[in-house]
């Protein structure tokens, strides 16, 4: 498990990284005494998509810990799918033909991070289910409002069970008389 989640988290964060640097420069240019203008243009606003998956990728590396069962073996499917399609958005950012100067090294890396979430995804799909999961002491037990509250000293409410003091205040009662 700790190799998934570390995949997972690892190579979104990196693709995360990698898309917010600048993938290419363009020179416009200016009349004779001025300088081109430089518009730099990251991987995140040739492609907005990107950070926002790297981003759930990251989430969902996270939430492995969290699941169980089928719940963590369809995380893994949406985090194989997440870190395909980070893949290819660095996989296109190799390829594109951008105008000025182009660093093919950040979409690299953003291919690299998509396949390394990729790759912590599968992992989790083919063996989460059988992980061991979060102990019991994390989930939401149901109300039993069939114990009645323990009474104290003076007949106070005591202990787990103080909202049903609560609820007979509500209804106009006073639950500190027997």
């Amino acid at each position: 498990m700790t190799y998934a989640v570390l995949l997972c988290v690892a190579g979104a964060g990196l693709a995360l990284w990698a898309s917010t640097r600048t993938w290419a420069v363009e020179l416009t240019a200016r009349p004779t005494p001025l300088p081109p203008v430089r518009d730099a243009r990251t991987g995140a606003g040739l492609l907005p998509w990107l950070p926002a998956l790297a981003l759930v990728g990251l989430a969902g590396g996270g939430a492995v810990l969290a699941t169980r069962g089928r719940a963590r073996r369809l995380l893994g499917g949406l985090l194989c799918g997440l870190g395909a399609a980070v893949a290819a958005g660095g996989g296109y950012g190799l390829v594109a033909a951008f105008g000025g100067e182009v660093a093919r090294h950040w979409p690299a890396l953003c291919l690299l991070g998509g396949l390394l979430a990729t790759a912590g995804g599968l992992l989790t799909a083919l063996r989460g289910p059988g992980w061991p999961a979060m102990g019991a002491r994390y989930e939401r037990r149901p109300a039993d409002d069939a114990v009645p509250a323990a009474r104290g000293e003076g007949g106070r409410v005591t202990g787990r069970h103080t909202t049903q003091a609560w609820d007979a205040l509500d209804r106009g009662e006073d639950p500190t008389v027997s």
